[in-house]
């Protein structure tokens, strides 16, 4: 241990000295954090190098997970505890008279996805390492990730999330690595002498793509497996000419069209600049990713491609990057000259895709015209892929026309790249019991009677050496001291806690560390935000992604009954109550942006009211990013999973919640199903109608929201409030919008698409029944402890052995150094 840190001095105060001409005593934190993560990467060199080598065995077979964002958090701490040098480094920083936790604030979230598809894409990352599998990552470098959330008289603001601001430590870049991508330009087809057709375009656009790897770490282990980024330029950006003509803009027009496909994440597409820009770089990293595993297995294997499936299996995160089945067939045809039928024999062996949706309007569809304008000879693979998979349907379904038209992959003016994704992969997954099941019988019903084979279930995880290990180290002092340290790796030992479920110096320790990380909360949003909050109140907290179908709306609406009845009632004196909420809203995505006005200014008006103060607070957390989460679920008492049943496909906030501790307030929706099968129906609390339920009222065509309304005068006046001048000034329209969707119905919609009158009551009513638990502290304690100790299934190493039994067929590689 000494000689562990005393290499770690020697390094940090060398590359002060190399890097930044500075001794300790004149060194920024920033500066310091580099030198500290700095020598960790050079600590694990050996291991990378060792795993490469492993890696790159012949009979090895690696699994590549495409997805357009992962949402990574800070790596100090986590690579930290992964490598066991966490300890060393702290007290190595307060020998240099440095705050480690000052220098961990110093790391920016890295600006590389936005919600759960890419956290979720993170903790597989971190799982396939820990699990010694040989499994990657590739996506695109972001510069400004999705945006900095700001909140600007109530309203999201989006600003540039510049987390590039100074060079990342942890990334390498890998120039000799970087290949050419074409958008644009002209197939031009040549027969041979031999009679095969040879495609090239011509006139195309060239970007070059530039990776840079990012190490993947595991826990306990050796492996430091690879996330790799692709970053866009231009191979000629800079036109000399135009800049001496004075032309400066149109000097380097191509290198800004060609960085802006690797700018932003999720740039606005409501309009069709909006949608080129997104289709250019979902091919772009694709495209990219793909030539370099053919350059990989040509290195290795030679250039017969059949072994191709054999050694490569590549899972497609949701549909944004379902555009490399094409062109992956577009490479073994016009780059390596292998028939059809050889060249997708070999892709629909190598792709496996995950369905992360219900809703309909999130399968993508790209309009004709402008894929074939950007990917022209994609485009043509498409339609071929599509010709030949009709005929399929017309020998299996003779004469159902509407089945084909309702199953063609291209269709309406529109490539659906959802079917094209089930006709080109082996396997096709969803990401909770519900969501599966929904997707086989009722969404994708038609594909699952074509193809029932392909179908299967991966109920998603999370990796509890971020989301506990790293986020909350009291309660994780407080597992290894009972049960021992086993539990990092093999999360199904939290079971062995059920054993002080009656102990009463444990539930008391376990208050107290739930007060400890309250109070650790409350702190961070004084200092960060201005806000007070009392940590002796319930925290009640809604985090993830601004959705209508999450149903922020329902909770903020009965925050406002809660304020009224409090206002109007001067018997009424409930435990106080802080409503937490913290979500980015798309950036066109105007009602959602509604909503977070909406929760702003109730939270405006209640925190000022004097009337309500010590009882009711509101807080919205702005910017909401993974460093925050990891100081809000460790302290949340009640973890609010309401999305309307049905929609939600898993869910993995409410998985993080559940470890640390917070008891599930929700529908029977998603992964929250699975978390009630396995924390009992007394230890959290559900409510709402069903999914049958809601797809019996669809199919009558009955329901009516004003039904509600009449029932619940308190719901009708909160209702009200949002256009009476309550909350506005007068003639101020801002919650018009909101207030019609659910009575009248907007935009041809019928009205409360996501049934939050419906649910109100109920919802109204559990909120009753979780505060009453809470009354009772020993056994709400309890409550809390079971939730911990029944949370293994949800780790994503489970997830991730079920991915290899079933999908991938990985073996696991030792790795020495």
């Amino acid at each position: 241990m000494s000689q562990l840190k005393e290499t770690l001095r020697t390094s940090i105060l060398g590359k002060l000295k190399r890097n930044f001409s500075k001794d300790i005593s004149e060194a920024t934190k920033r500066e310091l954090y580099d030198a500290a993560a700095s020598s960790v990467m050079d600590s694990i060199q050996p291991n990378i190098s060792a795993t490469r080598a492993a890696q790159e065995q012949p009979d090895v077979r690696q699994m590549y997970y495409f997805s357009a964002e992962f949402l990574m958090g800070r790596a100090l701490s986590n690579n930290l505890n992964n490598t066991g040098m966490r300890a060393v480094m702290e007290e190595l920083l307060t020998e240099l008279s440095a705050s480690y936790r000052d220098i961990e604030d110093e790391e920016p979230d890295a600006g590389l996805g936005n919600g759960g598809l890419g956290r979720l894409a993170a903790c597989f990352l971190d799982s396939l390492a820990t699990l010694d599998y040989p499994g990657h990552g590739y996506g695109i470098r972001y510069q400004y990730g999705m945006f900095e959330q700001r909140i600007e008289n109530g309203y999201q603001v989006e600003y540039p999330d510049n987390w590039r601001r100074y060079r990342d430590p942890w990334e390498i870049r890998r120039d000799d690595l970087a290949v050419t991508v074409r958008f644009g330009g002209a197939p031009i087809c040549t027969q041979q002498e031999d009679g095969t057709l040879c495609y090239r375009l011509e006139n195309a656009e060239e970007v070059i793509a530039t990776p840079y790897d990012m190490a993947i770490i595991g826990y306990g282990t050796k492996t430091v497996n690879r996330l790799r980024l692709w970053e866009a330029s231009s191979p000629n950006g800079f036109d000399l000419q135009l800049f001496n003509n004075m032309e400066y803009t149109a000097a380097v027009a191509k290198q800004n069209s060609a960085e802006n496909i690797s700018r932003v994440l999720y740039p606005n597409d409501s309009g069709p600049s909006g949608k080129a820009l997104r289709l250019k770089q979902q091919y772009f990293f694709t495209s990219a990713s793909l030539q370099d595993l053919v350059r990989s297995f040509i290195h290795k294997h030679g250039t017969n491609f059949s072994d191709f499936p054999r050694y490569n299996v590549i899972q497609l995160n949701d549909t944004h990057p379902v555009v490399a089945i094409p062109e992956l067939m577009r490479l073994l045809m016009d780059e390596h000259h292998l028939g059809w039928d050889a060249a997708w024999a070999i892709v629909t062996q190598t792709f496996a895709y995950t369905n992360h949706t219900i809703l309909a309007e999130a399968l993508e569809k790209w309009p004709i015209e402008i894929f074939q304008g950007l990917l022209p000879r994609v485009y043509q693979i498409v339609e071929e892929i599509n010709r030949r998979f009709l005929l399929e349907l017309r020998e299996k379904y003779p004469n159902d026309w509407k089945k084909h038209n309702k199953m063609s992959i291209i269709g309406e003016g529109k490539i659906r790249m959802a079917w094209l994704a089930i006709a080109g992969s082996f396997s096709v997954n969803g990401v909770a019991a519900l969501h599966t099941e929904i997707l086989k019988t009722k969404e994708l019903s038609d594909w699952y009677n074509l193809y029932p084979q392909k179908f299967n279930n991966k109920t998603n995880g999370v990796t509890q050496r971020r989301w506990l290990l790293t986020a909350n180290p009291a309660l994780s002092a407080f597992i290894t001291k009972h049960i021992g340290d086993g539990w990092i790796k093999d999360l199904t030992q939290l079971r062995q806690l059920e054993k002080l479920a009656d102990n009463q110096e444990a539930l008391q320790e376990l208050i107290a560390i739930k007060k400890h990380n309250k109070e650790r909360l409350a702190e961070f949003l004084k200092r960060t935000q201005g806000v007070v909050i009392d940590p002796n109140s319930i925290f009640d907290v809604q985090i993830k992604r601004l959705h209508e179908y999450k149903r922020q709306l329902l909770n903020i609406l009965h925050v406002m009954t809660l304020y009224n009845r409090i206002i109007e009632d001067p018997t009424y004196d409930p435990i106080p109550h802080t409503f937490i909420f913290g979500a980015k809203a798309a950036s066109g995505y105007r009602r959602a942006k509604l909503i977070i006005k909406l929760i702003n200014t109730v939270a405006d008006r209640i925190n000022n009211d004097h009337r309500v103060r010590g009882k009711l607070k509101v807080v919205f957390a702005a910017n909401y990013c993974v460093s925050t989460a990891e100081k809000i679920f460790p302290a949340s008492d009640i973890s609010e999973q309401i999305s309307t049943a049905g929609k939600e496909a898993s869910g993995t906030g409410n998985m993080k919640f559940m470890l640390n501790g917070a008891i599930t307030l929700g529908t029977l929706d998603g992964a929250n199903i699975e978390i009630v099968e396995e924390v009992g129906t007394e230890n959290a609390v559900i409510f709402g109608i069903t999914a049958d339920e809601i797809q019996k009222i669809e199919h009558e065509h009955s329901y009516n929201p004003q039904e509600y309304l009449n029932r619940n005068p308190a719901l009708a006046r909160a209702l009200t409030q949002l256009i009476d001048g309550t909350y506005t000034p007068p003639f101020d329209n801002s919650f018009r919008e909101l207030y019609d969707s659910l009575v009248y119905g907007v935009e041809g919609q019928r009205p409360d698409v996501y049934y939050v009158l419906a649910d109100f009551d109920a919802y109204a009513a559990a909120q009753q029944r979780i505060v009453e638990c809470y009354r009772d502290e020993m056994k709400w304690a309890k409550m809390c402890l079971l939730n911990i100790a029944r949370s293994g299934k949800f780790s994503s190493d489970r997830t991730i052995e079920d991915y290899v039994r079933d999908i991938w067929k990985l073996e696991k590689v030792g790795v020495n150094s």
